[in-house]
């Protein structure tokens, strides 16, 4: 029996959403799409984020949609994670749900938007963070580009904040432009 072009879609779809809802069930937060080749890691919530709203959802998802689109990513490209879990604590991923759902979402790129994600990272990718050379990028030092198993990561230190003073919104805005889609022309 020979399985069409749209079964075999069909079949990697569903088990995708199936492994994605039982990462929700296990405390996992995400937005948008989750076959986004860029994913978005927060970890210090906004007010309305931790009352249980939609991650992403204010003026940072906002200036974080409008900097992507206008260095190339589609306006479906945003997928949003947040390595805090979904309980009224609001305590930490455990670490290794984290890379599960980092892995799960499988992204070419990853922006690290506070200290709280870069932290989680660290922690989740270790083993290949160490084999980086250059010490301040095995740290994800804000504003360098680390290579992680095949993925760009790029921290910022607290891109939230940073949208209420013009200075430091050039200066994520000038990280920001170190990630544009893999094979973009530019």
């Amino acid at each position: 029996m020979r399985i069409s072009t749209t079964e075999r879609k069909n079949a990697f779809v569903q088990a995708t959403k199936q492994e994605l809802e039982a990462l929700q069930g296990r405390g996992v937060r995400m937005t948008g799409n989750a076959f986004s080749p860029i994913v978005l890691v927060k970890g210090e919530l906004n007010d309305a984020e931790r009352a249980g709203g939609e991650l992403l959802a204010g003026a940072d998802g906002a200036a974080l949609r409008s900097a992507l689109g206008a260095i190339g990513y589609a306006p479906e490209d945003f997928c949003g994670l947040s390595c805090t879990a979904s309980s009224p604590e609001g305590d930490p991923l455990a670490t290794e749900v984290f890379r599960e759902a980092l892995e799960a979402l499988d992204p070419e790129a990853v922006l690290l938007l506070d200290d709280a994600a870069a932290d989680a990272m660290r922690e989740a990718y270790a083993d290949a963070l160490v084999v980086i050379e250059d010490f301040d990028t095995a740290m994800l030092k804000p504003g360098l580009v680390a290579h992680v198993l095949g993925r760009r990561v790029l921290a910022l230190d607290g891109f939230e904040a940073a949208l209420s003073d013009k200075r430091e919104k050039q200066r994520m805005w000038a990280y920001i432009k170190q990630l544009p889609p893999a094979g973009a022309p530019y």
